[in-house]
């Protein structure tokens, strides 16, 4: 079914081989989400869809979400933890890599819980059936409204700063809460994505935590059961984590000391993915094997009992799942610097490479076992000369109308998508087993106006 040359292209983000005892192959680890192959017409398959016949009958750009490989990480993260940890765990999906209505039921049917940063995904969480009791809001200037709606939803409130536990005791109600710290922890990725070194918007620093824990003790309200930290995003390495297994612990001891009932310990996600073949992240069985076993260990030198461990994983349980299909429009060719081949999308979709100059790989979905010999710029159609998809891209020779996959696109791009240029928002399709189900429609023009308001006195009397 899939010739040589095809095969290893396609695979050529799959040189990551799992490590015992993951059974199956680490999603995280691929650049093609795990059911991709190369059909008997040389298309890209995805969840046994064929993608150029999906373009054809939901347009482009347009998110594939392949069920099966979200539906594997969840349950890897949620066994892994299982599997090292002597006590209590609990995965929760940091929901802001992608919330929508049909993710947050599908990791809810694994069982994990969810990681909100907003009314808004709050109200999604909800709405997707998701249980309030594992539903934990984060966010650094939550509303009085959100506040509310969580305390009405009786979820957990992980509370940021000093602001927001005065508002919580001024509403006066119960609530379970944790504390962000920053535990002045820092990794190797991108400036914007590190949030647990001392120079963060995020939590409360260390010399900030005893008079903390003092003033929550005097609250008959504010049920503190746990801490909180996360370090960043997209990493590589696992010695932080560990590192944060020993800052966490010592604070864990201290605020317990205060009375504080003390129970969950949440470490965070950040474990990243292949965009690119250069890429090189830990599987998800072995970043979970060095967090329990940090965490054990730092217990017992601390000679506190094991708490329930929280992990929240967004980035490694979506991003290698989905791709984004866009149509080829006009090329240019300036002699001897760049050839530019322009697509249907762009910055409005995926608005990483411009933030973060994140780096992509692409396929042509409609010709796989062509061979990649040409370098192009895979640009936008945005009026912005920083729209460009991928600056390098090893593509074959393209046509209009035929269909570039952009990889690994199912973290921050339809989460962090707009209407610039007052372009509709893409549709999205869930695919599993052959069947294709719209899970986001494509807006349209009158989608792009339904909260415009024009004033009287600017329609023109006729």
């Amino acid at each position: 079914m899939v010739s040589t040359p095809a095969r290893e292209r396609l695979n050529s983000g799959r040189q990551y081989l799992p490590t015992p005892p993951t059974p199956t192959p680490s999603p995280n680890q691929y650049l093609l989400p795990l059911t991709a192959q190369v059909n008997s017409q040389d298309h890209l398959e995805v969840g046994g869809c064929d993608v150029p016949e999906l373009v054809q009958r939901f347009g482009t750009p347009l998110y594939i979400l392949d069920e099966e490989t979200l539906r594997t990480a969840c349950r890897q993260y949620r066994q892994a933890f299982e599997r090292y940890y002597p006590g209590e765990s609990l995965v929760i999906y940091a929901s802001k890599a992608w919330n929508c209505l049909a993710v947050c039921a599908i990791a809810a049917s694994e069982g994990l819980g969810l990681d909100v940063v907003s009314g808004g995904e709050l109200h999604t969480a909800l709405q997707a059936g998701v249980k309030p009791e594992l539903i934990y809001l984060h966010g650094n200037n939550k509303s009085v409204e959100e506040l509310q709606l969580a305390i009405a939803s009786n979820c957990t409130i992980v509370v940021d700063n000093w602001l927001e536990l005065k508002t919580l005791v001024e509403l006066a109600h119960p609530v379970s809460i944790l504390l962000r710290l920053t535990p002045g922890i820092e990794c190797h990725t991108h400036e914007y994505i590190r949030t647990g070194h001392l120079d963060s918007k995020f939590g409360f620093d260390p010399d900030q935590l005893e008079p903390v824990f003092a003033f929550i003790a005097q609250q008959p309200h504010l049920n503190c059961i746990g801490l909180h930290a996360h370090i960043g995003s997209q990493i590589f390495e696992l010695q932080p984590h560990q590192d944060l297994a020993g800052v966490m612990v010592q604070w864990f001891k201290k605020a317990a000391a205060h009375g504080l009932p003390m129970r969950e310990l949440d470490i965070g996600g950040g474990l990243g993915i292949c965009y690119t073949e250069a890429d090189d992240p830990p599987s998800i069985d072995d970043w979970a094997k060095v967090i329990c076993e940090g965490i054990v260990k730092a217990c017992e030198e601390q000679k506190v009992p094991l708490p329930k461990i929280i992990a929240e994983p967004g980035r490694s349980l979506i991003g290698s799942a989905c791709v984004t299909a866009y149509s080829v429009g006009s090329q240019k060719v300036v002699p001897g610097i760049r050839t530019y081949v322009t697509v249907d999308g762009g910055m409005s979709d995926n608005p990483r490479p411009i933030t973060y100059q994140s780096v992509y790989r692409a396929v042509v979905a409609n010709q796989m076992s062509a061979e990649a010999s040409e370098t192009v710029a895979i640009a936008g159609k945005h009026c912005e000369s920083g729209d460009i998809v991928i600056k390098q891209a090893q593509l074959p020779p393209t046509q209009p109308g035929d269909i570039i996959v952009v990889l690994a696109t199912g973290a921050y791009n339809y989460s962090m998508a707009s209407n610039y240029n007052r372009l509709p928002r893409p549709a999205a399709v869930l695919v599993q087993a052959g069947e294709a189900n719209v899970i986001i429609q494509r807006e349209n023009y009158q989608d792009l106006m339904r909260h415009d308001r024009l004033p009287d006195r600017l329609v023109e009397k006729g």
